[in-house]
């Protein structure tokens, strides 16, 4: 079922009903508690993902729902809402504008609409398979990058990798920089990272460890601008993938980044 205009303009309400909790907690005591995974949790992370579940079960009851702090509740449909309500609570706790609620239509198990949106500087990107991302309403497109050495990389924290995780990653850092240590990637960001790459501004994104809702509204997002998102082998983004997730600005790119990436091992 192709995504719709009433789809897409619920996800719209469901990016404000969320900003519209967040803005009222940021820089303000947010109640934080840390998960039994040692992530952190606010009460602007509950209370944001509580709003938008009441709009999808009032305006799509039939569809499924899948949270990082309320879980999954099962539909009738093969269409699932993602839902991230604070994607950098580390960020967001420390009064750092640079996280973001990120909303998802997962249909068949693939990502066909995503929403960036950052409450505070009241940014959004939105996704929709098929269709052009725009940034606030206006057309984005991602940037060319001639050759992977000097593409500007961003990941969250390179502390987020295991050993083997991490060693492929020094390994793409090393084919980024050129050997040269003042070429070093950006770090933090988390969500964040991807709209800028599909604005044009950065050019890579290598992160490991992510989860369905961590991801899932990035792909439409990145895609939609032109951008490739995979993972660390190739393929294609879906609920199936195992959260090792690459976003390549310049789908030219990809086969240098994927070499680089398993230089490592050879």
């Amino acid at each position: 079922m192709p995504v719709t205009q009433s789809d897409i303009a619920l996800a719209h309400h469901l990016a404000d009903a969320a900003g519209a909790v967040i803005r009222g907690y940021f820089r303000q005591p947010a109640g934080l508690e840390i998960k039994e995974d040692r992530s952190p949790v606010t009460l602007a992370d509950r209370e944001a993902e509580a709003a938008m579940r009441r709009l999808i079960e009032a305006e799509r009851s039939g569809d499924g729902i899948v949270g990082e702090e309320y879980g999954t509740k099962d539909g009738v449909t093969n269409r699932r809402w993602v839902l991230d309500p604070i994607d950098g609570t580390h960020s967001f706790t420390a009064g750092r504008a640079i996280f973001g609620t990120l909303i998802a239509l997962v249909e068949d198990g693939w990502p066909v609409l995503g929403v960036i949106d950052q409450p505070v500087q009241r940014e959004r990107w939105i996704g929709v398979a098929g269709r052009p991302t725009t940034f606030n309403g206006t057309p984005v497109r991602t940037r060319a990058c001639p050759q992977l050495e000097g593409a500007v990389m961003a990941t969250t924290s390179p502390h987020y990798f295991g050993e083997d995780a991490a060693l492929r990653y020094l390994a793409l850092t090393a084919a980024t920089s050129g050997g040269h240590n003042r070429m070093t990637p950006i770090y933090g960001g988390d969500c964040y990272n991807y709209g800028l790459l599909a604005s044009g501004q950065i050019d890579l994104v290598c992160e490991s460890g992510l989860k369905l809702h961590d991801f899932a509204a990035l792909v439409p997002v990145a895609e939609g601008a032109g951008g490739r998102m995979c993972d660390w082998n190739g393929d294609p983004l879906t609920t199936d993938s195992d959260g090792h997730v690459l976003a390549i600005g310049d789908p030219a790119r990809v086969d240098d980044v994927l070499e680089a990436l398993h230089r490592v091992h050879d």
